[in-house]
């Protein structure tokens, strides 16, 4: 009972003068150390010595002397007061060179492939003791929820549905292509929307929705396809295409890094689409950290921020994005 009571009447004003005093010996220059008036400071100390049940501070010949209370609160006080200081410091300065900080990243599985490189690049140059944890998740909306709950500083994917309380920056666009294999029998065929909706046709849909931006372009149009074979990454599709006759819509920059791109042709989608938005997104409440503004900055900057201009094909494509 005494304990809580003392920590409910101890504010930090009143520790900061006991520092000044134990420091100064002396209410006048204690007092003008930490900007307090005399009369302020001769307070402060009968509402320490009230609180602690202690004198403190009794005078003697060469100005206050502390009691054995006092000697045995000081060291602790000051180091207290020393750990407050710095840690106020350091939600106003950030040094990336000799922070140990660890930070967490939501990313998508293809957001992570292009963006994570960049990212480690910029770690080792700029801030070698800095530790990352990445997560992946699936649904757009999961960075909401990551970045809700705390359990991500940062998210980068396909833009979450807007609210108010999760900030985005534009971070990169890819453009959709088709692929089939390289000795495939279309190929000595004009690739139009005719060709390519006479092929067999993999679709990329997250957990076997059945949902791909390539369909809402077609759907404009009244033009239907057969999907043969719904698989849920977009990775997956390279070597699936490379092996047979079907196609596949893919994300142009994973065809790339498949390891499969020596085996596979290369096509523009038929019909205008959309390049497909990736975002750095963070919670409203971590825009004005400082640790935390600059690893976003340094992310954007990895960049050209090149932003494709938008075909508008679908209304609800946004939605569709995976």
């Amino acid at each position: 009972m005494i304990h809580a009571m003392n920590l409910h009447g101890i504010d930090l004003n009143l520790l900061v003068a006991f520092d000044a005093l134990n420091s100064e010996r002396n209410v006048t220059r204690a007092g003008s150390r930490i900007g307090r008036t005399q009369p302020a400071m001769s307070a402060a100390l009968s509402r320490l010595r009230f609180l602690l049940r202690d004198e403190l501070f009794v005078r003697g010949p060469n100005g206050l002397q502390p009691t054995p209370r006092a000697v045995e609160l000081a060291e602790p006080i000051s180091l207290a007061l020393r750990e407050i200081q710095r840690t106020l410091q350091f939600t106003q300065v950030f040094d990336p060179g000799k922070s140990t900080m660890s930070f967490s990243i939501g990313v998508s599985a293809h957001a992570g492939s292009v963006m994570l490189p960049r990212l480690l690049s910029l770690l080792e140059d700029k801030a070698p003791g800095i530790d990352i944890k990445v997560k992946d998740y699936a649904s757009r909306d999961d960075a909401i929820t990551m970045l809700d709950s705390g359990g991500v500083d940062l998210t980068v994917g396909i833009p979450p549905t807007p609210t108010s309380r999760i900030l985005s920056a534009r971070l990169f666009q890819e453009r959709f292509v088709c692929i089939l294999r390289k000795d495939h029998p279309i190929l000595d065929r004009r690739f139009d929307a005719e060709t390519f909706l006479s092929l067999t046709h993999i679709l990329v849909a997250p957990d076997n929705e059945g949902l791909d931006v390539a369909d809402a372009a077609l759907a404009s149009k009244n033009f239907n396809r057969r999907s043969a074979m719904t698989i849920p990454h977009m990775h997956g599709a390279p070597p699936l295409v490379a092996s047979s006759d079907m196609v596949a819509t893919v994300i142009e920059s994973v065809v790339a890094h498949s390891g499969f791109a020596e085996r596979l042709a290369v096509f523009d989608f038929p019909l205008p689409l959309n390049p497909i938005p990736f975002v750095l997104s963070w919670h409203r409440r971590n825009d004005g950290h400082p640790a935390q503004q600059w690893l976003r900055n340094g992310i954007l900057a990895a960049f050209p921020h090149v932003w494709l201009p938008s075909e508008n094909i679908c209304a609800d494509l946004a939605r569709q994005y995976y």
